[in-house]
């Protein structure tokens, strides 16, 4: 398909999901939440979304490097908003996106679906463990001063145990664990492949499959500097993150400290098992009421700056997601 092709059916795709957006909010409610903030706030807050946006490449572009070379900058950067796209139609967010995403990383890159799932899988991971580490040393640091209330160590820090555990209990079970992903996916994957193949897939071929999972999410053992890249990564993009809803609040007319909401931004996570596209409602909710908690803003305004934030990530998301979707290949030629 021609690059031009291929540009409008992004264009295309972006337009039709905004449309839906818009459908689904209501255009006054979005031009709303978008002029809460003063004009020179709001491009601020939108140049710091869509560097939000774009720092997921570091961690694409880490987490692809065992898969023959994997992608340059440029391509990462494309494949992040990409998987932004996906992320904010889809109904549970990274869980539900992420599979959709593996078969654009596997064609890319010329190797197998499992391979990509099981290298971003552990990017997922792990860049999930580096934000909520962060947030648990910022809220110990911000009890001790008196700052924040201490039921927020127990849940991010519990959160951190979790992580842990369940990336010990894959670690130490994963035989055992292959052996009933194996028995769990040949009979679906068997049905669906009998749609195209004449011969579907069988147990072989899945067992196979499962195998190359566990032997590219291993490969991570060996490469400490593209672990730490993930991390740095997703740190990154927690600190852009807070950084608009820090700038959305002052143009709101309610400055507060920076600190307080670096620490909170991965708690509204929670909100992506809500299965609602982009976890309208719940995630705004939820980040909006932690805010208000932890900073002398209002409910109010921290509803306000949520939502306005939120209306800038919904819409690049969508925008430039949609044509850098349209750039993807989902088969060989």
């Amino acid at each position: 398909m021609r690059p031009a092709v291929r540009f409008l059916v992004g264009v295309t795709l972006g337009a039709i999901a905004i449309a839906a957006y818009l459908w689904v909010v209501g255009v006054g409610t979005v031009l709303g939440r978008a002029t809460t903030i003063a004009p020179l706030f709001a491009v601020l807050v939108l140049a710091l979304v869509l560097a939000e946006g774009a720092a997921d490449g570091i961690g694409v572009w880490a987490s692809l490097r065992p898969l023959n070379g994997g992608l340059s900058p440029r391509k990462s950067v494309q494949f992040a908003f990409a998987g932004d796209f996906f992320d904010t139609l889809s109904p549970a967010g990274p869980v539900t996106s992420e599979p959709i995403m593996a078969r654009f990383f596997a064609v890319e890159t010329e190797t197998s679906y499992s391979e990509a799932l099981g290298v971003r899988g552990v990017a997922k991971y792990v860049k999930s463990g580096a934000q909520l580490l962060v947030s648990t040393v910022l809220v110990v640091v911000l009890v001790l001063l008196g700052l924040t209330p201490s039921f927020l160590v127990y849940t991010l820090g519990g959160a951190v145990v979790v992580l842990f555990v369940v990336g010990l209990l894959l670690v130490v079970t994963n035989r055992w664990l292959s052996g009933g992903l194996v028995v769990l996916l040949t009979p679906p994957v068997r049905l669906l492949s009998s749609l195209y193949r004449a011969e579907p897939y069988g147990r072989e071929d899945v067992t196979a499959a499962v195998d190359r999972f566990w032997m590219r999410a291993g490969q991570f053992r060996d490469a400490p500097g593209l672990v730490a890249l993930i991390a740095v990564g997703g740190i990154v993009e927690q600190l852009l993150t807070a950084g608009a809803l820090w700038v959305a609040l002052g143009g709101i007319g309610t400055p507060v400290a920076l600190l307080p909401i670096v620490a909170v931004i991965p708690l509204p996570q929670a909100a992506s098992v809500v299965p609602v596209p982009a976890s309208l409602g719940a995630y705004d909710v939820l980040l909006g009421v932690v805010l208000g908690l932890l900073t002398v803003a209002s409910q109010a305004d921290a509803a306000a700056a949520v939502f306005a934030v939120r209306t800038f990530s919904i819409g690049s998301a969508l925008a430039i997601g949609g044509v850098s979707t349209g750039f993807l290949r989902g088969w060989r030629p």
